[in-house]
This record gives C-alpha cells, structure tokens and sequence, in this order.
C-alpha cells in the first residue's frame, strides 16, 4: 500500500485565471466579515512591478508606517504580510496548524515539482517528512563528506587566477552534481549523455523568474511552455531510473534507495511518482540555495576585506574557531535563500493585535525581517561577529532568525546544505581570492529562491 497524497488541484485552481477569481472572491467575502489589515490594498501597476523587482524596501516601508501586519495588493490580489519576531513564530511554531502551504502561493510550484515536502500539509507532509529524516541523520552527513569534497576538488581548476568567474553558475552545476550524486546516487557525467540536469533546471526554474504577466500565459511557446519541456525531460531521467532500481534491486547510500524502501508505521509506502516529486523537490532545493549562499558569502566577503582576511587567517590556522560558521550564518540572515514563506490561513487569527481573516493569502519573509532596525543592530551590515557566542543574536527573542523556516516545516536538508557550503567556501578561500568587478552593482530575482540576477561575475587572484 502507498501513501495517499493529496487530490489534485482542481481544474480552477489550475488555471491562473481560476486563482486570480478566487482571490478576488475571498477579497469580496471579508468585506462582510472580517476586513484585511491596514496597508497599500489599491491596485498598482507601479507597486506590482516594484514588488516583482526589489520586494525588500517595499516590506520594510509597509512596515515601518503599519506595523507587523499588513496587506500589499500585488497585481490584482491583497496578500497579507507578517514580519518580524512574534509574526515568525507564530506561523511557523505556536499557530501552524492554522496556514497551508498548498493552498498558498507556493501552489504556483506544483507544476514543476508536483508533491514533494515543499507543497504538501497536514498528515501527508508530517509521514513523508517522517520517512525522509533517516537520510538526514548525522551519520548520514558525514558519510556524505568523501563526495562532497571529491566534486568540489573536481571543479576547482575552472576556477582561474587571472580570469573572470561566474561564481553563481560555476556553483550551480557543483552543487547540482554533488546533490545528484550524494542525496539520489545518479552519475552526473552518464546522465549528461541523455540530458543535462543543470541546463534542464536552469529552464524549468527560469519560469519563476518571468514577470507574471507572462506567466500566465499558455500555450506551445510561452515560458510555460518551455518549463514544462524541461520537466519532462527531467521526469525522464529521474523516473527511469527509479523504475531500473525497482527492477534490478540495486540500491546504494543514498536518499533514493531509502525512499524506495521506506515504510512507514502502517507498512505504506511511497508511490513512484511521490519518490519522483521528492527527488525533483531535492534536486531543486539542495542545490538552489547553496548556490545563492555561496554567492552572497563571496559577494559580502569581496566588500568586507577585513571580515575576508579574518576568516582566512582562522582557517590557516587550522581552527577556525567557528569562523566559517558565523560567516555563513550572516550571510543565510542578509540572503535567506527561501526569502518568502508563503501561506493561507485557514481560520481567522489575530496577530499583534491584528485580526487577520481566514481563508487569505498570509506570507511571511525572513529576508525583510532580518533586516529590522527595531531587531537587529546596523541590519544592513554584513558583520559575522554578531553570531559569536553570547553575541547579539543570542539575546534577540524566539522568531528573529529563521533562514531555514521553523517547527515542523524547518528545511530537512538544513545541515546537509551547511556542510556542503563550508567545504566549498573552505576551497575557495584557500586557494583564491575573488573580487567583484569594478562598478558591478548587485541586483537580486525573488523566484522561487533568491539570487543575484545575471550570475556573479568575479575576478580570480591567488589567496594572498
């Protein structure tokens, strides 16, 4: 017997058009019951395209003259949105129950990754969380390290002194690979030969990335299109060989071998096609976000030469002291990769001393509330020291710091991925120094994970 997944979206629900008129009927319902919070609710074309953009200053202003909840209209809908300590917590930790993820705007990746942890709720997600955790024990981790650092070791001499490198592309299919090989046990270069999963990526997560208006359109050359012909040929890959598995028996130290065996306390199973949504779902999540981590780290550290130098002179030393991790920690708190935690509420709730009404899109985003002036101090400053021990942000309340989301939807490859990041960055940081070009400007896309747009061209010298 398998688990039994939840039922598909309805043909409505499907349909962007079917979603804009249903947001646009709760919006009519609260008129007569409970109304949305205070905010910007009139339509703007000018706000919506600021949104898609740069959503950061637009959160941070909303804030500042409305307090922690409040509503945007985005496009044609009003979106409620809660930052800051006591917002996190609640819809991550003491109210959860209360917001789903499928029903809310994380529903526009079901396309690509069908139902895997990152678009399921309630029962189903805590049972496929539960068979998925053994993969991500510890020990599991640490076996993990030998592949880890193989891969990196094999991509370093396209990292040259003297040459520009897109660190953000030249991560991507590192990360890629090593998530292929460690978490699913795919060989990268046999199945480069039948199609190359990076590129495949790049095109179907390139859809999240277009402005909505083209979004929603449909047909044989619009960009959703074009993701759905590289999910298919990514289907191909990952299904024939879980169907070659099943067949042959083979199985390995890896997440793809677990998931085909794994039972839960009932003796159910996983169907074929939840193995696939998981894998899809882990393929994108473990190496998306360690791509844009790295970049961030190295853009931060390119414009920090003292907190540059530092962690070089600890990692020489041979203890960094938990320097890396710190680096890492303030980079994850500028940059959270997951940088909008999208929701709907299920009953009406008061947050703040806000009522909220049910049935509403309800986000929040640890990348605005990371960057609180009433929580954290200098928030725009990259300064690593905050996370020493006793530091400022063991005195910052329950709430403050959530890169990794939080309560039973923390990200379940959390530590896999820090572990992934230190040893590239160590790499990295041994052999090079990597400086951001003269007038280069950062500029970041929002979908589905945040990263800086047109890569990170860098300039490569020798550590000095």
């Amino acid at each position: 017997m398998s688990l039994a997944g939840p039922p598909p979206p309805s043909l409505l629900e499907r349909s962007p058009y079917g979603r804009m008129a249903l947001d646009l009927r709760v919006e009519a319902r609260s008129r007569t019951a409970i109304p949305f919070p205070p905010g910007d609710t009139r339509f703007s074309v000018t706000r919506t395209q600021r949104f898609a953009r740069n959503p950061l200053p637009i959160l941070l202003d909303a804030y500042d003259r409305h307090g922690p909840v409040f509503t945007l209209r985005i496009l044609h809908g009003l979106v409620v949105f809660v930052l800051g300590p006591q917002a996190n917590h609640h819809l991550l930790v003491s109210n959860a129950k209360n917001f789903s993820w499928r029903q809310g705007h994380f529903s526009d990746l079901l396309p690509l990754l069908g139902d895997g942890l990152l678009t399921i709720d309630g029962d189903f997600h805590r049972r496929s969380r539960k068979i998925m955790l053994p993969a991500f024990h510890t020990q599991r981790i640490r076996e993990s390290y030998a592949t880890i650092e193989a891969e990196t070791e094999r991509a370093l001499p396209l990292v040259r002194v003297g040459e520009t490198l897109d660190l953000y592309h030249w991560t991507r299919e590192l990360a890629l690979r090593i998530a292929m090989r460690a978490l699913f046990g795919l060989d990268p270069d046999r199945s480069a030969r039948d199609v190359d999963a990076a590129e495949e990526f790049e095109q179907a997560l390139g859809f999240y990335a277009r402005d909505y208006t083209l979004q929603i359109l449909r047909g044989p050359f619009t960009p959703w299109a074009r993701m759905h012909r590289a999910r298919q040929r990514l289907d191909a890959l990952i299904l024939s060989e879980i169907t070659r598995r099943r067949r042959t028996g083979e199985r390995g130290e890896d997440i793809l071998s677990l998931l085909l065996d794994a039972q839960d306390e009932d003796g159910s199973r996983l169907s074929d096609q939840h193995v696939r949504d998981e894998v899809m779902t882990l393929l994108f999540a473990g190496h998306d976000t360690t791509t844009s981590t790295i970049s961030f780290m190295f853009y931060e550290l390119s414009r920090n030469p003292d907190a540059r130098d530092r962690l070089r002179d600890r990692l020489a030393a041979g203890d960094d002291g938990g320097e890396l991790r710190r680096v890492m920690d303030e980079t994850l708190r500028l940059y959270p990769p997951a940088w909008v935690g999208p929701r709907r509420s299920i009953e009406a709730f008061e947050l703040c001393g806000v009522r909220v009404p049910g049935g509403v899109p309800v986000n929040y985003s640890s990348w605005a509330s990371h960057r609180l002036p009433d929580v954290w101090e200098q928030p725009d400053a990259f300064r690593p020291e905050r996370f020493a021990e006793g530091g400022e942000v063991s005195k910052l309340p329950k709430g403050a710091y959530v890169p990794f989301g939080g309560g039973s939807r923390t990200c379940i490859g959390m530590r896999f991925g820090q572990a992934e990041i230190a040893v590239i960055a160590r790499a990295l940081m041994e052999r090079f120094d990597l400086d951001l070009l003269p007038g280069y400007h950062l500029r970041t896309r929002q979908m589905p994970t945040i990263g800086p747009v047109g890569g990170l061209p860098m300039r490569v010298r020798a550590a000095a």
